[in-house]
């Protein structure tokens, strides 16, 4: 990747450079991709006890299961599991605010980004003094950060967590509205390890929310639903101090490299470098939309989409004219104005073993 001077005022666009040994698709070769990691892995001593929080309505209700087949694994190789429940969105926050963690603990979320998201949302609130570990352990609809971690199954993830082999993890500490346009509700702060996002992107998420019963085909269609509304976004977009106002379609702010139905969304993210990254979808007509869709599809070609901007930064602002909705890692939970900013691995998480 190399970076340019941007006629928006942004100092820094990143230019990404083709993959001339593949096909081209829908006009362009696939992109390099980023490291997942910068830097090295530790190994430490195997947890003698692990946390083990739980959706039970992650995915298709699969959480107690897998949480189940995750204790058994654990006792078995001699871990204490203390286990606990989430029974409501958002319980997890509290459930792991009242954790008591040891030094060595891990603190293992069975479920998707939005449990993960509501675990160390919980945690940092506390302000802890030592960095605490956490693992995921599968079991919601997208998985992205499982994906990402290289971590497909249960039996993955545990083994991970008896391997104890860890990373540092970058988070986004967030400050938004709490509720969405129409149920604000004050101003909260959030902890996202995934992805923020605004516009088009949240109206596809919202739509596919009503349709829960078409499982991950849900985000294909709440996404043509949101193109065919070509909605006007207007926003003032603010990086690392310097602003733009604009009609906007799409804000893809992101840690990890994959977002929801395990799309490509940010080739050039690592988990651990001390930045976020930003695809900009400026404004569009439909069929630019439905053309840098159909690239992102085809192994994240969206980057090289004319209409599209890629930023890397530490702070960003978001503000509109009147509320507008938020997704922090796969929940849609908050409205605009939003700020945030990058702790640099402000936590470890536990990757599989070499």
């Amino acid at each position: 990747m190399t970076m340019s001077s941007n006629e928006d005022g942004f100092p820094e666009t990143l230019s990404f450079q083709a993959d001339e040994s593949t096909s081209r698709k829908k006009g362009a070769h696939r992109p390099h991709f980023a490291s997942v990691f910068t830097k090295d892995a530790t190994t430490v001593k195997t947890p003698k006890r692990v946390h083990l929080l739980v959706n039970p309505y992650a995915g298709k209700k699969k959480g107690r299961t897998r949480a189940r087949d995750a204790k058994e694994i654990l006792e078995k190789a001699g871990v204490e599991v203390l286990i606990a429940y989430s029974a409501y969105s958002g319980h997890l926050i509290s459930v792991a605010a009242g954790l008591e963690v040891k030094r060595g603990d891990v603190i293992a979320v069975v479920g998707g980004d939005g449990s993960l998201s509501e675990v160390i949302t919980g945690r940092l609130g506390q302000e802890t003094t030592e960095k605490e570990t956490f693992a995921i352990i599968p079991a919601g609809t997208g998985n992205s950060q499982a994906h990402d971690l290289g971590i497909g199954s249960v039996e993955e993830a545990v083994k991970s967590i008896l391997g104890a082999t860890r990373q540092g993890l970058d988070i986004a500490e967030v400050e938004l509205v709490k509720g969405l346009p129409g149920n604000e509700d004050g101003t909260m702060t959030h902890y996202s390890h995934n992805l923020v996002t605004w516009g088009l992107g949240v109206d596809s998420t919202i739509q596919a929310e009503k349709m829960r019963w078409m499982g991950p085909a849900r985000y294909d269609v709440g996404i043509l639903l949101a193109i065919a509304a070509n909605k006007r976004r207007t926003a003032t977009l603010t990086l690392d101090g310097q602003s733009v106002t604009n009609d906007f379609t799409l804000f893809l702010v992101q840690n990890s490299q994959t977002g929801g139905s395990m799309l490509p969304l940010a080739p050039g993210a690592s988990l651990d470098d001390g930045w976020m990254d930003i695809g900009i979808l400026k404004k569009m007509t439909r069929r630019d939309v439905l053309k840098a869709f159909g690239m992102l599809k085809k192994e994240g070609r969206h980057v090289f989409h004319p209409r599209v901007d890629y930023h890397r930064f530490k702070s960003l602002g978001i503000e509109t004219s009147v509320p507008t909705a938020i997704n922090i890692d796969g929940e849609n939970i908050g409205s605009t104005p939003l700020s945030m900013k990058v702790l640099p691995q402000a936590v470890n998480i536990i990757v599989p073993s070499e």
